[in-house]
């Protein structure tokens, strides 16, 4: 293995850690957690440190995991939507990234957004889906929209102030591989 391929590596395993870990900040309290949306920050943190495959994968485990092994978020549907949704940002933030140049705050916030919206997207989809097949009930778009955004806002206001100043800061200590 290269040294940044090992660097990744510690790196994708940390995220996937604290993944795991920081809803417990959030206690028990289940709205809590939804509106903070705690695995997503890791997730989006890996896109850009890793790149997208490496936040693709950690982002698609992350749910799954936690599900199996704290039993939060439960695994059908919310953690199979999640996977989906997770892989989606790691995937989406770091490929863009790494596509713009990594040109400053320009490019991280339009990473960023894009980002956290295709996340979105992908959610809606996938929700539809599995609910669809599933339960044969219908996901309406009010139920997207309360889900992705209007219920989301304390934690997409958190992500877009603290992912930009993380990845800013290591960029500043030379702890982002530009390869």
């Amino acid at each position: 293995m290269k040294p940044t391929s090992t660097r990744k590596l510690v790196y994708s395993a940390l995220c996937l850690a604290l993944a795991l870990l920081l809803p417990f900040l959030t206690g028990q309290i289940q709205q809590f957690g939804s509106m903070l949306a705690p695995m997503h920050l890791p997730v989006l943190l890996c896109g850009f440190l890793c790149g997208g495959p490496w936040g693709a994968a950690v982002g698609f485990i992350a749910p799954l995991l936690r599900s199996m092994l704290f039993h939060m978020p439960p695994l059908f549907p919310t953690a199979t939507a999640m996977a989906f949704e997770l892989a989606g940002y790691g995937f989406l933030s770091g490929m863009l990234y790494k596509a713009l140049g990594h040109r400053g705050a320009k490019s991280l916030y339009t990473s960023l957004v894009v980002a956290m919206l295709g996340g979105r997207a992908i959610w809606g989809c996938v929700m539809f889906l599995l609910s669809k097949i599933a339960t044969g009930v219908q996901f309406s778009i009010a139920a997207f929209w309360a889900g992705a955004f209007a219920n989301a806002w304390p934690g997409i206001i958190v992500q877009l102030i603290l992912v930009p100043l993380i990845v800013a800061a290591l960029e500043k200590s030379k702890l982002i591989p530009h390869d």
